[in-house]
C-alpha cells in the first residue's frame, strides 16, 4: 500500500463524521425556516354542534362553541391562535385565543351563538401557529 492510499483510509472516515455533522446543521437550519400549511375541513363544519374538525396530514384542529367560548382542540400543542369572523363584505374581526389547560386547548368569546339567529352559515379563518409553521384555513360553518 502507497502513502496516498494510507492517507485517503486515514481521512475517508473524518470525512464521512465532517459530512453527517454538516448535513444535521443543515437540515435543522431548514426546519427554522416560517411554513404554510393550509388545514382542510374533514367534512361540512358545524361549530355551534361540535362538529368542525380541520385536518393536514396527521394534524388535526376541532373548533366547537362551548357556552358562547369557541374552543379549539389539536393534536399536537400549539404556540398561538387566532380566530377571524368574517362578514358578508368580507371584512374579518379577529379573536386571539387563549390558552386553557394545556397548549391543546385554546378558547375565547365569541359572538357566533349571536350570529346563528341572524344568518345560517358564516365564514371563519383560522391561524394556528406551531414553531415556525403557520396552519391556516378558511371554511364556512353552519349555524
Amino acid at each position: 500500500m502507497n502513502k496516498h492510499t494510507k492517507v485517503a483510509v486515514l481521512i475517508a472516515p473524518l470525512l464521512a463524521v465532517f459530512g453527517y455533522i454538516a448535513s444535521d446543521y443543515f437540515i435543522e437550519s431548514d426546519a427554522d425556516k416560517t411554513k404554510l400549511i393550509t388545514l382542510n375541513p374533514e367534512a361540512s363544519c358545524e361549530v355551534l354542534a361540535g362538529e368542525c374538525v380541520l385536518i393536514s396530514g396527521d394534524f388535526k384542529i376541532n373548533v366547537f362553541d362551548k357556552a358562547g367560548s369557541t374552543v379549539i382542540n389539536s393534536t399536537f400543542p400549539l404556540d398561538n391562535v387566532v380566530l377571524f369572523l368574517v362578514n358578508e363584505d368580507n371584512i374579518s374581526t379577529a379573536y386571539p385565543l387563549t390558552q386553557i389547560e394545556s397548549h391543546y386547548y385554546w378558547q375565547a368569546q365569541t359572538p357566533l351563538r349571536e350570529l346563528a339567529n341572524t344568518s345560517t352559515s358564516y365564514k371563519l379563518r383560522l391561524i394556528a401557529s406551531i414553531k415556525g409553521g403557520n396552519y391556516i384555513s378558511e371554511f364556512e360553518t353552519l349555524l
